[in-house]
Parts: structure tokens; C-alpha cells; sequence
């Protein structure tokens, strides 16, 4: 109450007394007798009140709104403020039930003070705790998405899956290198908290996995020393640390928990707890032991699963419906149907039998590529007469977990990733448990190259699988648990960055239900990344360096070729930056032999932030190469990187020449197309140079190993062409929203883009211009000039009026007229020549529109397009411009002329031409009078006037670009009843935009690094590399040796594509 007074009170001295102040000291200042008025110095003294007054009210007042003023975090954010405490000394989180806004408070030295052990990155702290507000969690309202920065995100997840996410607190515990990336993932998805927990400190050991750590950490807490470097990965994430004894109670604050190192007795204490609270806690324990790694899920005794692949749901177009039992519905073949038996589906748009438009879910069975069986009865139902979509619908779908304890018993299958090791996930599963009972009997890890270490974990695994009454194993491989002894104690950085985005996309699994979760054991090795060569167990020794970890694995020969390596990584986006923390962490390039030149022509873009996690905000517009090669180099000082800004391709061969390539060890790819693809497979092939490939799309990813001599090269096989939708249906005949957009994008990029370029080419030189159009003298030659004199003259806009009578006589040609001549040529019972009807599927038969300023979208599509075509001609957009009412007002005092339809128009049907404008035999007189209309058009103009062409952007949403794409696609789409989309799902499609999140990219790259090591060795086989195509959603994980190259035989020779032959000529 009290608050409130002082407000009113300062509102009052605002609002009332400082103006009379004001105009009191006005009318002095106007008197040139400064004595004149004998009250002057009664005023004097009531202003130097009122100033002391405002000066310790606006104090309070800005003190307390200071928080607002700086860069904020997500509404109601915090952690935990009423906290349950077993007794007196001890405390922990608090229950699920309140939250506060904030939980750090800033001592005098500005240095963070936690908690009870609980320690916040939160800059936006206050020193106050009166009056925090408290709310049940999972009951929030999480903010907007910023769809700028999530973009890429949200094209794989949509808006329900990102605002669970948003709601969602995850404990990480365990800060080595796999809980580091983990953490990265999480953050970088947009979770609402992630807390860090560890209770051990930096080793020199642990540099070689961890990316936030330098020396400087060493011996410091792990949890502590990592909040503030990842804390910069967002902002909107809450990331503080957790530094005490975790126990049971602590866990019932998040939805999510993982664990990294945890033994077997403290997981199944964990584990136990999370499973049977309510609601469940998603447990899941990983570890990443060498070139072994380990993953247990458990999201409790029922999790339903919303989605479970993540693609849009299946539909087809119907052709015809049968009335049998069962009934046999036939789809259009234009495209192949991707139904399953079993599937359900409903129906719309059905004329004649209209029983089954009732939206009740049908079962199909029998399903073809065009067909399928519906199990139903039609007999009965009215007869098919045309028209229908058949859509599939996608049913949840309910996991029973088992605890770890009764899983560990009774594994069920595993999920498989190398079916060429199909018996190798039973001897994980128990080398794993024999790892842990070995450090609780003997307190410490297997030595690296102790055969005596290595023997003692043998006979403990050994002893396990007697004991064990189902499942025994024949054969305990002691070849492959030395390998696993030796290197248990490392956490190799390839490993942890694969593990990293297969657990980290887990937890979004388990947060939103988006996905179908791992269920529920996953192992891995890739043993064949091990030296070909026998290494001296000496060799495993510490050198007391950071790369002490890697070299207990593979030694310090191999240490020293990674360090001494030259490396050509093309392209610094997603993938780049997590190629250079990898290779930085590995030691590549760090030698004083070795370095590695980046290159990348590309700038830094708000929407690259969400996975391109070497870049901050203030980096925007900074060319990418060189702020990730500075961000690497950070992480190992000893890095030897060069960033260039060129694109690689013929044009820049003098800046990557011969003596370039061919000093390279190896050429890793981090591109998003095919053709620099192709162009750099090209110069590894002709240099003889291993190429390591990948990529990404949403949740899936791949790899592919290019090995000279082994493998075939990557153009060597591609993937089909995407199948393009004939030119004729997207300008007249779409039946689905691409078609809309497809034909947005193209007349948004001919009215704003392609026909300002037409007139300024015109204006720069109109002899040379009107010379070519001449010497075309074709049908295209003829559009150009046509579309040039109709924006200089007909269509000339002056004022900004004129620009909304030309978006409103758009609106009127687009989806009236255009439509009603559509229809008049073809009516809706027009016949084809072999008498079928005209407007059968997929075509659907259009309805025109009657434009409406009180519908939004009508008069929204005016207002952008009014903006843009103003922008084109350089003409100011009043204040007035942007507000919808205004705009609607002048709107309807635009004339709009009746349209008549004309006769003998043709329209393309023909589903193969290439071209909507048709040829006429007396193209070159059109085209010698357009010409001089124009020049009669031009001699009235400036002559400085040139147009503005618009390059379409659509990650900016303040232009006004995806507005006017958005409506043309959805207006179009209420023509042919079509159903519409919002402004991001036309970004994604109009855009083409790539859906992209964090863990496919760090999955790949971490596969990519795990065949470096190989490549760097020398000497390995072609069976000893991997290709893998990897899907997070679903989850699939499917390796296999790469296709070694075609052989060419002619008589008695043989060769591949990477034999040559050297022709000596000798000159006389």
C-alpha cells in the first residue's frame, strides 16, 4: 500500500505541480524585471521541493524498474524459492509447487553468492526478495517464441512442442564432456532451466572433452566453472549450478534428469524415486567410457508419446471409392501413397458418398502405392461421384518403462546401430556392469595399458555372466573388454559430442512427447577407431598435458599426427562450429607441423543462433569464419587456424591452388548444398585427398567416409531429383498449399523484384536494352517490355495512395478476375476431349473472391503490398500507412472497374510446358510498338528515377516480405478451398527453409571425428569405416561399411576413378 502511495504522490508532483512550476518560471523568464514579482523567491523555494521530491521518488522508481531496462530473461523465471529441508542444516530444491523470479542475490563485489550449494548465472538478480512471485510449475504460460531465433527449431518441432520446452527444468549431473554437451543442446533447444551438478573439480584431464574449460579452471568446482560460458549459449535460460550432495528430494523440481557418472547403487536409489513420483521424472543415466558409450531411458510406468515420427501426416487425393465390403479406395497417381496397414484415417471433401465425410477414423488395410482397402462396409453408401482428401491421423502412442533395476535384469532388445555387430550389445550391457563393480571394489578406474587392470575386469565380467541364469554368454570377446578397460577412464570428445545430441534429444523427447523416446538400452563402440597397429602399452602413459585422456586411448603416436595434420574445413555454420570445438578439443591442427584454414563467405544471422553456438547476438552480421575461428581458438590457445571469407569453387582456384590441396591431410565438409559438394568431392578426387562428408535435415542426419582407393567419391551417387509440380497447375490448377506458395514466391519476385530490375535496365541504357529485346523478338522478349511500360506507366505510382490502388486492383486481378475467366473457360461442367469431366482430381474448381476490408486477411495482403510497392518507388509511407484503419478508409474509396470476361483465351493445361507465354506471329511489331510507347513514357520521367528492386528476406519479419508472400499464398488458397497456413508455415515453405536443430548436428560431427582418428592413423581397411544415416526421432541408428569404387575392366586392365596414368612424352 504503501507503494502505491508513493506512486500516487509522484504522479500528482508529475502531472500537476511541475507544470505549474514550469509556467510560473515561463512568465518570470518573459518579465526583464527579475523583482517585478515579490513572490519569486516563495516559488524558488517550492521548486527546490518539488526537485528534491521528484529526484528521490524517480530514485525508487528507477531503481526498481532498472530490472526491466536491462536484457531480460523469460517471464517467471527462477528457480525454486520455498525449499523442504530434511533438517536444520541441510536444505534442498524445493518442491514442483513454487518457483521465484530470480536465485542469485549480488554481494557488494558483484560476485555471485548461492544458495545452500545452489549458485544462478542470472544477471537479472535483485537484492530484494519481497513480494516473488510464485507459481505452479508446468502450469506456465511460457512467452512468445521468438521465431527469428528459433526458426530452423521450430520448422522440426512447431509451436506445442517449443512451448513445453519452454516450461521444462532439467538437472545435468556430471560435468566432464558428455554433461557439458548435453547441457549445450538443452540450452541452445530453449529449455526453462537446466541446473548443473557436480561435485568434482577440473582436472587438466578433463580439457581434452570439455569446451567451457580452460586451464585457468583447472581446480575449481565443474558445476561452477561451467555456468558462465554457457549461459551465453542463451540468455533465456535460466543455468545455474549445483555443487553439494545431490539426493532423492532434490530431484522432484525438474521434469527431466540425467546422470554421466553415477554408479550402478546411487542410479538405482535415483532411478526408483523418479519412477514411482507423481508425475514420474524422466531418469536417464549415460556414460561415455573410451570409444564406449552407454544410454538407460526410463520416462516411467505409462509416457505417451504425441507424435511419434515428427512427419506431417500422409494424404492423398481420391480418385474413386467403391461400394464393397471391404470398400478400395483409388488415389490419383501423381504422387505414391505413403499409408501403412493399420494406419487410421479420416475423409473430407467426398461428393456422393458422403457417409464417409462424418471425420470418424477408419482403419485401412491392403495399402499399394495408389490404393488401398478401407475395413468398412460401403455397400450401402451413396454412390462415389468425384473429389475427396484422405488424411492420415496420427494416434498417441503409450511406453511402459521399467525401472533400472528390473531393465538391467531383464534388458528386452536393445536398439541396434551396426548390424555387423549384432552380438555386441549383450557384451556391453555387461561390460558396463562389471566397469562399475570394479570401481566400487577397488575405488578407481582400469589403468590405461594395465594388462593386470585389464585381466581384473575380464574376470569381474566373467563372474557376472555366470551368475546369470537367463542370457548367458558363450563368448566374452577379452580381446574387446582390454579395449574397454584401457580406455574407461576417458571421455573421448567425439564420443561425448555423439552421445550429447542422442541424450540431449531424449530429454526434448521426454519433456514434450514429441518423438518416440529410446527404449530403453542403447550401446555403442567404435573399436575400429583404435590404431591398425599394435600400440606399446608405454605409449598409453600421461604426459601431463590436456590431451592426456585422448592419448590412454589411442597413444601418443597417433596424439602427434592429429596435433601435425593440415585441415581444410569448408563452411562455418552449424556443422563448422562444431567440427572446430571438436577438433580443437582432439589437439588437431595443434601441433607446431599442423594447421587448419576455414572458410566461409557467409555473415553471421540472428536465426543461426540457435544451433550455431559459437556465435552470440553481438556477432550478428560478422563474417562466420572469423568469429568461429576465434571462438575455437579460445578453447585450445594452441590452435593454428586461418578464416578466409571465400567460396569455394573455380572462381577462387588461384586462392586454393594446386600447392593448396595438395599439402592438406584431409578435407572435412560442413556445406549446406549439393554443388559445392560436388565441387570440392571434384578437387579431393583429382589431389588424391580423404574427404569426410555430412548433413543434416531436422532429426535426421548422415556421414560418408570419401577414402582414397577404398571408397567410391560422393558424386559418384545421388539422390533422384525432388519432384517438381508442372508449371500449369501451380499458375491455374493447385490443390495444395505448396502450390500456393510456389506461385507466391514467383509473383512476389517478379512484381517487387524482377520487374524493377527490367525498368532500371531499361533507364541505365535504353539503346542497348531495346536493341536485345529486338533481336529476341520472342514471346519472353514481349512479357519483358510488356511488364516494363505497365510499371512506368498504367501501373506508375506517385504517392502513396496510388500504391494501395494498385495492391487493391491486385487483390481484384489476382482472385477475382484471373478466377472468373478461369472458370469461364472451363466451367464446372466442362469435359476433356476424351469426354471425362474437366475439373476431376486432383484438379479443384476455383470460387472467386469478393473483396472485404473487415477481412483481415484481404485488407492485411493491401497493407503489405501497398508498403513494398512503395518501397520499389522510393515513396515515404505516411504515419498513417501501417494503421489497418486507415488504410481500410482509403481502400474503399479505390475504384474498381467490372471485369468482363473474354473469349478465345487460352490457358495452359498442358501439364509438360515449360513456359506460360505463348508465341504469336507478330511478336516483333509488338515488340517495335512497346518500345516506342516506352520511349514516349520515358522522355516524361527524371532522368535520375530508378526503381528499388526487393530481394525477397524472410527471416526479417518487420519487412513485410513473408506478410504479402503469406497472403497471396492464403488468398489463392480460399479460391481452390485449399486449406490456409499461418505466416511460419509459409515461412517454412516459401522460404525453403531447412529444418535444423542441435543434436542431429552435434551426432554428426561426432561420428565425422570418430573416423578422423582413422583417416589420421593410415593403414585402416575399407570394413573399418563407417557411413551412417541416423533418425533422433525415431530413434534409428543404421551404419555400414562404405561402397568401395566401381571397378572399369577393359582386357587385361582394371581401374577406379582414382587411378590415373602418367604419360611421359619425351621431347626430341
Amino acid at each position: 500500500m504503501l507503494r502505491d502511495l508513493g506512486l500516487g504522490f509522484f504522479l500528482i508532483l508529475v502531472v500537476v505541480i511541475l507544470p505549474l512550476i514550469v509556467s510560473r518560471f515561463l512568465y518570470l523568464a518573459s518579465d526583464l524585471d527579475p523583482l517585478r514579482d515579490r513572490g519569486v523567491g516563495c516559488w524558488l523555494l517550492i521548486a527546490l521541493f518539488v526537485v528534491v521530491a521528484l529526484t528521490i521518488a524517480f530514485r525508487r522508481v528507477f531503481s526498481s524498474s532498472l530490472h526491466y531496462m536491462l536484457p531480460t530473461k523469460r517471464h517467471c523465471e527462477g528457480v525454486v524459492a520455498k525449499q523442504e529441508t530434511e533438517d536444520n542444516n541441510s536444505n534442498s530444491f524445493a518442491k514442483k509447487n513454487r518457483i521465484a523470479a530470480d536465485s542469485t542475490v549480488k554481494n557488494e563485489d558483484n560476485s555471485d553468492r548461492s544458495f545452500d550449494g545452489i549458485s544462478s548465472n542470472n544477471n537479472n538478480s535483485n537484492n530484494s526478495r519481497e513480494g516473488a512471485s510464485a507459481m505452479a510449475l508446468g502450469d506456465t504460460n511460457p512467452p512468445d517464441i521468438d521465431e527469428d531465433l528459433h526458426s530452423r527449431q521450430l520448422a522440426v518441432y512447431g509451436r506445442e512442442t517449443m512451448r513445453r520446452l519452454f516450461a521444462s527444468n532439467v538437472l545435468i549431473s556430471g560435468m566432464q564432456g558428455l554433461g557439458v554437451e548435453i547441457a549445450k543442446n538443452l540450452i541452445l533447444a530453449g529449455v526453462k532451466s537446466v541446473t548443473l551438478h557436480d561435485e568434482g573439480t577440473v582436472e587438466l584431464w578433463d580439457l581434452s572433452s570439455n569446451f567451457v574449460f580452460t586451464q585457468k579452471d583447472v581446480g575449481k568446482n565443474r558445476a561452477a566453472a561451467s555456468v558462465s560460458k554457457l549461459q551465453e549459449l542463451n540468455n533465456a535460460v535460466i543455468v545455474q549450478s549445483l555443487t553439494t550432495q545431490l539426493t532423492k528430494e532434490h530431484l522432484s523440481s525438474f521434469q527431466a534428469v540425467v546422470f554421466t557418472d553415477i554408479s550402478l547403487e546411487k542410479a538405482f536409489e535415483f532411478n526408483d524415486y523418479c519412477h514411482t513420483h507423481q508425475p514420474p521424472i524422466a531418469f536417464i543415466k549415460t556414460e561415455v567410457r573410451g570409444l564406449f558409450g552407454s544410454v538407460f531411458c526410463d520416462f516411467g510406468p505409462e509416457f505417451t508419446v504425441f507424435d511419434v515420427d515428427g512427419e506431417e501426416p500422409h494424404t492423398g487425393i481420391i480418385a474413386s471409392i467403391s461400394n464393397d465390403n471391404p470398400a478400395l479406395v483409388a488415389c490419383v497417381d501423381d504422387e505414391r501413397l505413403e499409408f501403412q496397414d493399420g494406419d487410421l484415417v479420416v475423409f473430407s471433401e467426398i461428393h456422393g458418398m458422403k457417409e464417409l465425410n462424418d471425420g470418424k477414423p477408419r482403419k485401412i488395410i491392403n495399402s499399394r502405392a495408389f490404393s488401398f482397402n478401407l475395413e468398412e462396409d460401403t455397400t450401402n453408401y451413396g454412390m462415389y461421384e468425384k473429389g475427396g482428401i484422405v488424411t492420415q491421423v496420427k494416434q498417441p502412442k503409450v511406453l511402459n518403462f521399467k525401472p533400472l533395476k528390473e531393465a538391467l535384469s531383464d534388458p528386452g532388445d536393445f536398439l541396434l546401430s551396426d548390424f555387423s555387430k549384432f552380438d555386441r550389445p549383450p557384451l556391453l550391457h555387461l561390460a558396463f556392469q562389471a566397469l562399475d563393480k570394479f570401481i566400487s571394489e577397488l575405488g578407481r578406474f582400469p589403468v590405461a595399458g594395465s594388462e593386470d587392470d585389464a585381466q581384473k575386469l575380464i574376470s569381474v565380467a566373467s563372474n557376472i555372466n555366470d551368475s546369470l541364469a537367463d542370457g548367458k554368454l558363450d563368448d566374452l570377446n577379452p580381446k574387446l573388454l582390454r579395449s574397454f578397460a584401457f580406455g574407461a577412464r576417458a571421455v573421448l570428445n567425439p564420443m561425448a559430442a555423439m552421445f550429447g545430441g542422442i541424450v540431449g534429444q531424449e530429454v526434448v523427447k521426454a519433456c514434450s512427447g514429441k518423438f518416440h523416446p529410446l527404449f530403453q538400452f542403447f550401446y555403442f563402440d567404435s573399436v575400429e577407431s583404435l590404431p591398425s597397429e599394435p600400440v606399446d602399452p608405454n605409449d598409453f602413459r600421461p604426459v601431463n598435458g590436456r590431451y592426456d585422456a585422448q592419448i590412454s586411448v589411442f597413444g601418443q603416436k597417433l596424439q602427434k599426427k592429429l596435433e601435425d595434420s593440415k585441415v581444410f574445413v569448408v563452411g562455418s555454420g552449424a556443422l563448422g562450429c562444431e567440427f572446430l570445438k571438436n577438433l580443437a578439443l582432439m589437439g588437431v591442427s595443434c601441433g607446431s607441423q599442423g594447421k587448419l584454414t576455414i572458410t566461409d563467405d557467409d555473415v553471421i544471422e540472428k536465426s543461426n543462433l540457435s544451433r550455431q553456438f559459437l556465435f552470440r547476438d553481438w556477432n550478428i552480421g560478422q563474417a562466420k569464419s572469423t568469429v568461429a575461428a576465434s571462438a575455437a581458438a579460445s578453447i585450445n590457445p594452441s590452435f593454428n587456424i586461418e578464416a578466409l571469407q571465400n567460396r569455394v569453387g573455380n572462381e577462387t582456384e588461384n586462392v586454393f591452388n594446386d600447392t593448396f590441396w595438395e599439402n592438406l591431410s584431409v578435407v572435412i565438409n560442413a556445406l549446406d548444398n549439393v554443388n559445392a559438394r560436388l565441387y570440392v568431392d571434384q578437387r579431393c578426387l583429382y589431389f588424391q585427398k580423404p574427404l569426410l562428408e555430412s548433413g543434416t535435415l531436422g532429426a535426421k542426419c548422415n556421414t560418408q567416409m570419401v577414402i582414397p582407393h577404398l571408397t567410391e567419391n560422393y558424386g559418384a551417387s545421388r539422390d533422384p531429383p525432388e519432384k517438381q509440380a508442372p508449371m500449369c497447375t501451380v499458375h491455374s490448377f493447385p490443390h495444395n498449399i505448396d502450390h500456393c506458395l510456389t506461385w507466391a514466391r514467383s509473383e512476389f519476385e517478379g512484381l517487387l523484384e524482377k520487374t524493377p530490375a527490367e525498368v532500371n535496365a531499361y533507364l541505365s541504357n535504353p539503346s542497348e536494352y531495346t536493341n536485345a529485346m529486338k533481336n529476341a523478338g520472342d514471346a519472353q522478349a514481349r512479357d519483358n517490355l510488356e511488364r516494363v511500360l505497365e510499371c512506368l506507366d498504367r501501373e506508375k505510382c506517385e504517392t502513396f495512395e496510388d500504391c494501395i490502388t494498385w495492391a487493391r486492383l491486385k487483390f481484384e486481378d489476382y482472385f477475382s478476375n484471373r478466377v472468373k475467366q478461369l472458370i469461364y473457360t472451363f466451367p464446372e461442367d466442362a469435359a476433356t476431349s476424351t469426354g471425362a469431366p474437366f475439373w476431376s482430381a486432383p484438379k479443384r474448381f476455383p470460387r472467386p473472391l469478393q473483396f472485404s476490408a473487415s477481412d483481415l486477411g484481404h485488407l492485411n495482403f493491401v497493407l503489405a503490398a501497398s508498403i513494398l510497392r512503395a518501397e520499389t518507388f522510393g515513396i515515404a509511407i505516411p504515419d498513417w500507412g501501417k494503421n489497418p484503419k486507415k488504410v481500410a478508409e482509403a481502400v474503399d474509396r479505390v475504384m474498381v472497374p467490372d471485369f468482363q470476361p473474354k473469349k478465345d483465351v487460352k490457358i495452359v493445361t498442358d501439364e509438360k510446358a515449360t513456359s506460360l507465354s505463348t508465341a504469336s506471329i507478330d511478336d516483333a511489331a509488338v515488340i517495335n510498338d512497346l518500345i516506342a510507347k516506352l520511349e514516349r513514357c520515358r522522355a516524361n520521367l527524371p532522368t535520375v528515377f530508378r526503381m528499388k528492386p526487393i530481394q525477397f528476406e524472410k527471416d526479417d519479419d518487420t519487412n513485410y516480405h513473408m506478410d504479402v508472400i503469406a497472403g497471396l499464398a492464403n488468398m489463392r488458397a480460399r479460391n481452390y478451398s485449399i486449406p490456409e497456413v499461418d505466416k511460419l508455415k509459409a515461412k517454412f515453405i516459401a522460404g525453403r527453409i531447412i529444418p535444423a536443430i542441435a543434436t542431429s548436428t552435434a551426432m554428426a560431427t561426432g561420428l565425422v571425428c570418430l573416423e578422423l582418428y582413422k583417416v589420421l592413423d593410415g593403414g585402416h581397411k575399407v570394413e573399418d569405416y563407417r557411413n551412417t544415416f541416423a533418425n533422433l526421432a525415431l530413434p534409428l541408428f543404421s551404419m555400414a561399411e562404405p561402397v568401395p569404387p566401381k571397378i572399369i575392366k577393359h582386357q587385361d586392365m582394371s581401374w577406379t576413378v582414382w587411378d590415373r596414368w602418367i604419360l611421359e612424352v619425351i621431347l626430341p
